[in-house]
């Protein structure tokens, strides 16, 4: 099977810089994502390579497997694609316009004097990735470089792997020996694209930004322009357009549209745009398919989805996300289950679960059949017309949205056809893929340290060292409200006080004295107003952990101390708790009860939208 790699960053490394690429890029969603992309899949041993820098990155492997790694085997998981919105009417794209306009290919092809390579710039990252085992601080940093482009107004696009935990964000342009700083002003982990501005007026001299283009068309000639390994300067190649759809995005685990080309893809093209023959911006190099069974196959970030993350950045203010409708949908292709569900013609698809945390709950119930979306018919394959002559997932229609856009869908319910509205916005994640705010949250008592569970941390402890039980929470279950985080203790730290619980880790904390923990903030919480003498600790199979509350509190600032961690807490602890669930809300039962079943997620038959 082939999976989907993202294309980060080249060359001009030491090898102890690669050495540690190898085992931190665990910690990068990066890393990860692919091995995650279904979140449903728990395959292990990939040899799917992602490069950051000159560093490769090898998935579903150990510190001391990954480091001894020399190189990345061709075979890959095989990835799912999701398609992603356009601007515009679903029959027809709209044309997506920008700034001013730069000089076309010449008539013979030369490339040589078109002055819109002068917009391509090279982008030095300086990463430090947080240390999620040891969450109170961070891994050694290492560098990576990427490709960028001038779109006007003093901004420049790139993919967001490519400034992932940047704490240093450099560019060049063509031609110049001079690098200018960088700031990052948003990043959209779901579509993998990163908004940087300078202030330097030295570096806008002269600049001409790029004029973005409309969707391309199969067999359209595409040129990739960027910075990658092999050299220094500029690299230009060419191909043409050979399949639009859904795609996976590596990075961010999502399904947007994407654009397959032909044209090769290397680590450091990442950010760099991809042209038409016009000189058009029509999308921005992220990823390839490595695969034995597949050549020269890359992926461009359509300018209908950055279209989309910059009109969201212009809303907002910040990057807010794709929206989620929160179902999981069957297709209505077999004959007598229409017939079964009274729905008399070729459409719809089945709504087989609705997420407790999308707004889709107050509307939606199991059994009901979606059969347009904002009017826009839904085919028994769940798919919808496309341009004039083609069909794209119905997710594509949802994907054209913003959060807190209004849909009106509709329904067969009893074979009764009626019509609901319902509030879009973005799925939330029981265990996280990234962590925005830079480090995990952790919270130590008497050397035991919890911390919420996260994709991240599941890859840097190592898949076989959590637990079949806790696997299957992460990669099926729903969050039940907002907020909701499985909160597990990751270690103890060895003491006096805590004799007898050396050896726990990677397990889930259930209640603290009775009382059911919604997350990591709700625990501190339940710590800090604890009145009894004894905090009892419950765990999976009624595994209790107990400590005298007295002792625990003059035992853990010499803890603290003798393991040289700064603070009892993250920072983000340290404000006032409030709790923002609803006092009737029932949290008898234990997250993942009822988890979405494997078979349900990422089989042909069966969808999330």
């Amino acid at each position: 099977m082939a999976a989907i790699a993202a294309v980060l960053v080249p060359p001009s490394f030491s090898s102890s810089s690669r050495r540690r690429t190898a085992c931190s890029s665990r910690s990068s969603p990066l890393s990860w994502k692919p091995f995650l992309r279904n979140r449903h899949s728990s395959k292990e041993n990939s040899n799917e390579e992602v490069g950051v820098g000159s560093q490769k990155r090898f998935l579903g492997r150990g510190k001391d497997e990954a480091a001894a790694a020399a190189a990345p085997g061709p075979n890959a998981f095989k990835s799912f694609g999701t398609p992603e919105k356009e601007k515009g009417l679903v029959y027809d794209v709209q044309e997506q316009q920008a700034w001013n306009s730069p000089a076309a290919v010449n008539d013979t092809g030369d490339l040589q004097g078109a002055t819109f390579l002068n917009a391509v710039v090279k982008v030095y990252c300086t990463h430090t990735a947080p240390d999620y085992s040891l969450p109170w601080q961070k891994q050694r940093q290492f560098t990576s470089t990427g490709s960028a482009f001038m779109i006007g107004e003093g901004k420049l696009l790139t993919n967001a792997h490519c400034v992932e935990h940047g704490t240093q964000v450099k560019v060049k342009r063509r031609g110049d020996d001079k690098k200018f700083v960088a700031k990052v002003l948003a990043r959209g982990v779901e579509c993998d694209i990163a908004l940087l501005s300078v202030e330097s007026e030295e570096f806008w001299r002269g600049a001409e930004p790029l004029r973005f283009g409309r969707l391309p068309c199969l067999q359209d000639s595409v040129t990739v322009v960027g910075y990658p390994l092999g050299g220094d300067t500029i690299s230009v190649t060419k191909g043409v357009v050979s399949r639009i759809e859904v795609t996976s995005y590596a990075h961010g685990t999502s399904d947007l549209l994407g654009v397959q080309i032909d044209a090769a893809i290397n680590p450091g093209n990442s950010g760099g745009p991809a042209f038409n023959d016009q000189g058009e911006c029509i999308g921005v190099a992220f990823q390839v398919l490595r695969s034995e069974d597949a050549e020269n196959i890359g992926y461009v970030i359509p300018t209908t989805v950055v279209s989309h993350f910059l009109d969201d950045y212009e809303r907002n203010g910040r990057y807010t996300g794709f929206p989620c409708l929160g179902v999981l949908l069957q297709k209505l292709e077999n004959p007598a289950l229409r017939a079964c569900l009274k729905i008399s013609s070729n459409e719809g698809v089945l709504v087989r679960r609705v997420e407790p945390t999308s707004a889709a709950n107050a509307v939606l119930k199991e059994g009901d059949v979606i059969v347009d979306f904002d009017g826009v018919n839904i085919g028994s394959e769940g798919t919808v017309p496309f341009r004039s002559t083609e069909r794209i997932a119905f997710r594509y229609l949802i994907s054209q949205k913003f959060a807190g856009d209004v849909a009106e869908l509709g329904i067969i319910r009893n074979g009764t056809r009626m019509k609901v509205q319902t509030v879009l916005k973005p799925r939330v994640h029981l265990v996280p893929y990234h962590i925005e705010e830079g480090q995990p949250s952790y919270f130590i008592i008497a050397g035991l340290v919890f911390t919420p569970l996260s994709e991240p941390l599941i890859i840097e402890e190592c898949v076989d060292s959590i637990g079949l039980k806790l696997l299957a929470k992460a990669r099926y279950s729903l969050a039940r409200f907002e907020g909701e985080e499985i909160v597990i203790l990751s270690q103890v730290l060895a003491n006096e006080v805590n004799i007898g619980y050396e050896d726990m880790g990677n397990q889930q904390v259930l209640k603290l004295n009775g009382t059911r923990i919604k997350n990591i903030r709700h625990l501190a919480h339940l710590v800090d107003t604890c009145k009894d003498n004894y905090l009892v600790f419950e765990f999976e199979d009624k595994f209790l952990a107990v400590l005298e509350q007295e002792a625990a509190a003059t035992a853990s600032p010499c803890i603290l101390k003798d393991y040289g961690i700064p603070c009892e807490r993250s920072t983000d602890l340290l404000k006032p708790y409030v709790d923002l669930l609803d006092n009737n809300t029932v949290l008898d039962e234990d997250i993942g009860s009822c988890p979405v079943s494997s078979l349900e997620v990422g089989s042909e038959g069966l969808l999330w939208a």
